[in-house]
């Protein structure tokens, strides 16, 4: 059976992804298989995860999927892996609103009956630790805290004070201190960590990450903390024959996609193909197209230089096929994206607008939706789950584009459907299968 951890912060910023992944290496070089998640609504730490682990990392969201459906993610991830590692988002206890634990670490942890090793930023503290670990212990008493591990301590001594006020003071057991170390940060920018495809996580980065894991942090003991899962039983997502060709764009411009999303498509019926709307001329032969979410603005140069690449999507579109557009993929299907600098860069020009990024105005949140119009994921009617995190802005879109979404942004031009939101198909798995029904047709 697949024993479990969640690694939790105390917030945002305390090194959870560098410990996660810092772990997850540590793992595999003791020949364990281990399979990474993420809470909350995040496409760049996934991607880092599956670098060490080799398998897909699946994101639990508990607000936007539900308890039913993220327990049945997990039972069908965790197939044939020893340890499953969930990395938290933000503080352990943030979520949705003040009010609730929906959408947190802390929710996902309950409903696994997973343990809790708590990450604190000790860089600042010593004996103060123990106070903040203590609130942690007894805010929620249904959530279990089995351990702490105290991240960029000054050395030896800071360590051992930390280790000492939390031996006197918290059930939960001082796992160990990794020193302060600015190699080990992980680069970032505005929307977050640069992404898996950049090469940030190199074998170097790796090993110094594993190395001050297994330094600082007693492994035997977070191994023994970890608790076996009980899980539903659930049908694996068979992938049956395809009746639909649907082609990815994925390259460093566009590669936001759950990974669920992708498996919800092959389940329905869809052969995935990936492209890349830099590199190549055209798509290749496909029954739809999806564009993802990603970093358009920074390679938008060499989009609007692919000329034929452009032509082609909008013929694409123009011919009546159906796409299917969030985020840095809406921004592509627009007139053009004026940058940081002010540059302008043609685009596909489907949608009647540009995209600009000054000034930078960021747009965070959850968002549920309902489907207005006949659409390529579905009927009118059907309710999704998702969330926008985007520092661009849409100029205003003409009365004569069609809105088809009822809570948040959604434009219709033929076939093509294209938001701002990121959608989660395990919301509501009928939209993979209305996209591969939608593409079928086109056959």
């Amino acid at each position: 059976m697949t024993r479990a951890l969640v690694v939790a912060g105390a917030a945002s910023g305390v090194g959870k992804t560098s410990l996660t992944l810092g772990i997850l290496e540590a793992l595999r070089r003791r020949g364990l298989r281990a399979q990474a998640f993420k809470v909350g609504p995040d496409f760049i730490d996934p991607q880092l995860h599956e670098v060490v682990t080799g398998r897909p990392s699946y994101s639990l969201d508990g607000w936007m999927c539900g308890r039913e459906r993220v327990l049945a993610t997990v039972a069908r991830a965790v197939a044939g892996a020893d340890v499953a590692v969930i990395e938290g988002v933000m503080g352990c206890f943030d979520g949705v609103d003040g009010t609730s634990d929906d959408g947190s670490t802390a929710q996902i942890a309950k409903w696994l009956g997973a343990p809790v090793v708590l990450v604190l930023d000790a860089s600042a503290q010593s004996r103060s630790a123990a106070a903040v670990a203590l609130g942690f212990e007894r805010f929620d008493p249904a959530l279990r805290v089995a351990g702490v591990i105290a991240n960029r301590v000054g050395g030896a001594t800071h360590a051992r004070w930390v280790a000492e006020a939390l031996r006197s003071a918290c059930a939960a057991e001082p796992l160990g201190a990794v020193a302060h170390d600015p190699g080990l940060a992980l680069p970032e920018r505005y929307l977050g960590l640069v992404t898996a495809a950049e090469g940030p996580l190199t074998p170097a980065r790796r090993q110094r990450l594993a190395d001050a894991v297994e330094t600082g942090v007693d492994m035997d003991r977070l191994l023994a903390a970890a608790a076996p899962l009980a899980l539903p039983s659930v049908e694996p997502l068979a992938a049956p024959p395809p009746r639909a060709r649907i082609a990815v764009a994925r390259d460093l411009a566009f590669q936001f996609y759950y990974a669920e999303n992708l498996d919800l498509l092959r389940a329905a019926g869809a052969e995935l193909v990936f492209w890349s709307p830099l590199a190549d001329h055209e798509p290749p032969a496909a029954d739809g197209l999806l564009f993802g979410g990603g970093y358009p603005e920074l390679h938008a140069r060499a989009l609007a230089d692919n000329e034929r690449c452009r032509k082609a999507v909008r013929a694409f579109i123009e011919a009546g096929r159906p796409v299917y557009a969030e985020c840095g993929g809406l921004m592509y299907l627009t007139e053009a994206i004026e940058d940081t600098s002010g540059e302008v860069h043609p685009m596909v020009g489907v949608l009647a607008a540009r995209v600009r990024m000054r000034p930078p105005r960021m747009t965070l949140g959850y968002v549920e939706l309902q489907l207005t119009a006949p659409t390529p994921l579905g009927a009118p009617g059907a309710v999704a789950r998702g969330h926008q995190f985007h520092f661009s802005t849409l100029d205003p879109v003409p009365a004569t584009v069609a809105r088809v979404y009822r809570g948040a942004e959604g434009y219709l031009v033929g076939r093509a459907l294209m938001s701002y939101a990121h959608l989660h198909f395990a919301s509501n798995p009928a939209l993979a299968r209305g996209f591969v029904d939608a593409c079928a047709e086109t056959r």
